[in-house]
């Protein structure tokens, strides 16, 4: 028959002396405390190891920290994890582990990884800098340092709703976009173990769609006279002609490369890397936009840039400039400089052209597959003659303005 153990009292635990060697007090059911020669006190759980069936201990803290109380619970749980044959040591240490790797794994720590890996690659540099900027502005300062495990939907509605309250409704739904990539990331990659924040938009009111500013090409003239009026520095007035005359986006002018302008055969040729497509993008330069090049010439070539930076030496200008400009010449809220893409394939589809070709001029990615590998050809004749009836159209515009192009002498 099995020895009885009669279990510890408070007054026992608490006066128990030190001796000239360590020795221990039995409490029942696994639970020991052990006394050493310099007087501390630890308690201990001695259990048989569910697979080894061999004796062992583990310590469950240092009295007075740890009451006998405290102790006992803690006994309990070893004993029902040794019973569901889950060794209590091994249990903690990789509990210990996983909490260390939460610690470690914050949501600024998790968004760095996803940015890199996932969206900057993807997307523009200025695109990838408004999505970084969106996080640190809103979401890092908050919880930037919480475990990505502990992110949950009333966390991140809690910290947007002043965001909200400010009328920046299209913010708040990208930045839930954003969260919700980062948390399918961090489920991917072992961070947590099933992505979170699905629904989250539903929170938030609906931000009204808005259409980009522009006008109607009928309307170009106007603008044409209100931008050669305008006090605007020469490199922005022929970044803005040069924009308008070849439909790129503002961010694609910003940064072209003399590397990439082919002045033999007439060609500005993006790689395919930098436009984020799966082809280069190549631009069919009329007389006009030659012009414009040649305009830059002594300003910048030899340099990386067409379009340099007034700032910072070797950079581009910046993406934001055709827009301030316009502002600047009375068009605010009527026309951004993206909006100039749009009046040309207004007057383009107008006047008939092949609206594939026109899709290409404007680099547009074809949502079906099988068409876009059928569009590889890429219509270069057509769309040369396309734009060269673009420029002429623009010039047409502009007979009572100040511009740098001018009409072709014949």
């Amino acid at each position: 028959m099995a020895r009885q153990i009669k279990p510890l009292s408070t007054t026992q635990v608490s006066k128990a002396k030190p001796a000239e060697k360590e020795y221990s007090l039995a409490d029942g059911n696994g639970l020991y405390l052990r006394i050493k020669p310099n007087g501390s006190k630890l308690w201990l759980f001695n259990y048989i190891h569910p697979t080894t069936k061999k004796r062992k201990n583990i310590g469950l803290g240092v009295f007075p920290d740890i009451t006998l109380a405290s102790a006992r619970e803690k006994t309990r749980e070893m004993r029902t994890l040794v019973a569901e044959g889950i060794d209590p040591k091994t249990y903690r240490d990789n509990q210990r582990i996983n909490a260390q790797i939460a610690q470690a794994s914050t949501l600024r720590a998790v968004a760095e990884e996803w940015f890199e890996v996932k969206k900057k690659p993807q997307v523009s540099e200025d695109y990838a800098d408004d999505i970084w900027r969106s996080l640190e502005l809103h979401i890092f300062p908050n919880l930037g340092n919480l475990p990505i495990s502990e992110l949950n939907n009333a966390i991140v509605v809690k910290v947007l709703r002043p965001v909200e309250a400010k009328g920046s409704l299209e913010t708040v739904k990208r930045v839930c976009q954003r969260l919700r990539e980062i948390s399918k990331y961090a489920s991917y990659c072992g961070y947590l173990q099933y992505p979170v924040l699905e629904g989250i938009g539903d929170a938030f009111k609906k931000p009204k769609k808005e259409h980009m500013p522009t006008i109607k090409p009928d309307e170009l003239n106007l603008l044409m006279q209100k931008m050669s009026l305008a006090n605007i520095k020469h490199i922005t007035r022929c970044a803005f002609e040069f924009q308008l005359h070849t439909l790129t986006r503002p961010v694609e002018c910003a940064r072209a490369e003399w590397s990439e302008i082919d002045f033999e055969n007439r060609l500005w040729v993006i790689s395919r890397e930098k436009m984020k497509m799966k082809r280069d993008h190549k631009i069919p330069l009329s007389y006009a936009s030659i012009q414009l090049l040649e305009f830059m010439k002594p300003i910048s070539f030899g340099q990386m840039y067409v379009f340099p930076s007034g700032k910072s030496t070797g950079e581009h200008m910046n993406s934001q400039s055709v827009n301030a400009a316009l502002k600047r010449a009375g068009m605010s809220g009527k026309l951004v400089s993206h909006g100039m893409r749009s009046i040309g394939s207004t007057a383009l589809n107008e006047q008939g052209f092949n609206k594939d070709a026109i899709e290409l001029c404007l680099a547009h990615v074809d949502k079906n597959t099988i068409r876009d590998i059928y569009n590889n050809a890429e219509y270069l004749d057509e769309r040369r003659k396309i734009m060269n009836w673009w420029s002429d159209f623009i010039l047409e515009a502009s007979k009572n303005a100040n511009t740098i192009a001018k009409p072709e002498q014949h």
